[in-house]
């Protein structure tokens, strides 16, 4: 039976996660998680209210399942949280965008180490997402039906993004410019940096992004999962082995 007390401290643990989204090992609450009738309670408040936990050696995170939660975030109200997000196209691109970045420091131990230390620059992510885009558009036209079986338009996305200006010339226009590509590259990476998983530097230069430890933990213990990531960084890799085996690309 819980006492009132358990329910109080794992009610602390559980609002301060969805607060936070992250608590770290530094943390009284941390340690108070791990009290196994307080762990119980927060994981039953969790499935209740359709998240759970992600247990890693020095953090706890909160994640919410993508259906039938009570904080489900679903294209309303992240449009609702993220006003940059103005229609389903921006969406799906933004989308992407963030899929891209994640199976770009997700290949191996090396672009790991190398990413956490300098970062993926604004400029770097929309030529890989360029390149990506541009071989699904080649895809496409030998093949009408790709993407419809993981349900993606890809039509879409690609004719979206190929007629998008890459920039605009007067910097203070871009940063707000979600119908450049660089606008839209900062709007999801301000996603990320809101949900507390990157550092974004030099937004007054050429901005990138630096993914935090709290990012590789929720690749590792989330995304690895997912079909529809796994998917995305088969294309990707399939897109680098091509442009290795033809260097006139």
């Amino acid at each position: 039976m819980m006492n009132s007390e358990t329910i109080k401290k794992a009610s602390a643990v559980y609002f301060t996660l969805l607060k936070e989204k992250v608590i770290d090992e530094n943390s009284e609450q941390f340690q108070t998680y791990f009290e196994p009738e307080v762990r119980q309670t927060v994981l039953l408040l969790a499935d209740e209210s359709g998240t759970y936990i992600i247990e890693s050696p020095k953090r706890i995170h909160l994640v919410v399942q993508p259906t039938g939660s009570v904080f489900a975030t679903n294209f309303t109200h992240m449009k609702e949280k993220h006003r940059q997000i103005e229609s389903k196209k921006h969406f799906h691109l933004i989308s992407m965008i963030i899929m891209a970045f994640l199976a770009a420091i997700d290949r191996n131990q090396a672009a790991m180490i190398r990413t956490k230390r300098e970062g993926i620059s604004y400029y770097a992510l929309e030529r890989q997402v360029n390149d990506l885009i541009m071989n699904w558009d080649t895809i496409l036209k030998a093949k009408p039906s790709f993407g419809d079986e993981e349900r993606i338009d890809m039509k879409e996305v690609v004719t979206s993004w190929k007629y998008m200006e890459v920039d605009t010339e007067d910097y203070g226009l871009k940063k707000g410019n979600k119908r450049t590509r660089i606008g839209l590259i900062a709007n999801a990476m301000r996603l990320l940096e809101n949900e507390g998983l990157i550092a974004i530097l030099d937004r007054d230069d050429i901005p990138k992004a630096i993914p935090k430890t709290e990012l590789f933990e929720r690749i590792e213990y989330l995304y690895h999962d997912y079909d529809r990531y796994e998917l995305l960084k088969k294309l990707m890799s399939a897109e680098e082995e091509e442009n290795a085996e033809n260097p006139s690309n």
